[in-house]
């Protein structure tokens, strides 16, 4: 019986990859000896499911939970290697495979409604047989929007301008923006809060096909800031935040004070 010693893919020490960009690796086969009738691929897979039970009708007078279901597969590629004459001698084989990823391509996420993976798969098969296989498992990062500012009004009396350095942002990441406030009133602001909270968006369909969305929010880090922004004046203020590194990722990302 021919028995595969060892398969092994061979990925970049990058954490997490953004939307838009390509992964390069290798499959390293270690055989004893020779295969025949071979074929050796490498896979990437992208594919999410989520479930929820709606509650809302109000054309309902009493209670009645619709479930919500959705599938969707966001990426599918797959690269098959020639093998010369359909055998592989016994020894180390090695083969460079590369993907890319589309852009605004959904990020890695897992909640308690449903889950979005990423993984390259190796294969190696002999007589529609497999021999052996790995898979491992990818982070994608998705991107923010373009917005460079962002600007808010409280109680119509307070702006606060907040400027980024950059949109794009990883798992522990350090988030540095300044923030310009205008005072506007007559008494001091003295305390100002800023916080980073994760915005989901849910799209499915109940059992009778008709579309339901759901939104799902939550906070991943704060930051509170002792200021002292004299009546009708204008100052600058430049704070961190820090992301946490193992985070679950959402579509959108929005920081608020």
């Amino acid at each position: 019986m021919l028995t595969m010693t060892a398969i092994n893919l061979v990925l970049p020490e990058i954490e997490v990859h953004l939307d838009g960009s390509s992964i390069h690796g290798q499959l390293v086969l270690n055989r004893r000896s020779t295969l025949v009738d071979l074929v050796v691929k490498v896979e990437l897979v992208g594919r999410g499911y989520l479930r929820w039970l709606d509650n809302s009708n109000p054309e309902l007078d009493y209670d009645k939970s619709t479930a919500c279901t959705n599938q969707a597969v966001y990426v599918s590629k797959a690269k098959n290697f020639h093998i010369e004459d359909g055998w592989l001698d016994s020894g180390i084989h090695t083969f460079d495979f590369h993907f890319s990823f589309l852009p605004s391509i959904p990020s890695t996420f897992t909640s308690k409604m449903g889950c979005i993976s990423y993984f390259v798969q190796g294969t190696c098969c002999s007589c529609q047989i497999v021999l052996a296989n790995e898979e491992r498992c990818l982070l994608l990062q998705g991107t923010a929007g373009d917005h460079k500012r962002h600007v808010k009004d409280i109680h119509g009396s307070v702006i606060l301008w907040i400027s980024l350095e950059k949109n794009i942002f990883c798992p522990s990441d350090t988030i540095v923006f300044m923030t310009d406030i205008a005072n506007r009133t007559c008494k001091y602001v003295r305390k100002v809060i800023f916080a980073v909270r994760c915005i989901v968006r849910y799209s499915g369909f109940s059992s009778r096909g008709e579309q339901r969305s759901l939104e799902d929010q939550g906070e991943v880090t704060r930051l509170e800031s002792r200021i002292d922004a004299a009546p009708f004046e204008t100052m600058r203020v430049t704070s961190v935040l820090v992301l946490p590194k193992p985070m679950s990722t959402a579509l959108s990302w929005k920081i608020k004070s």
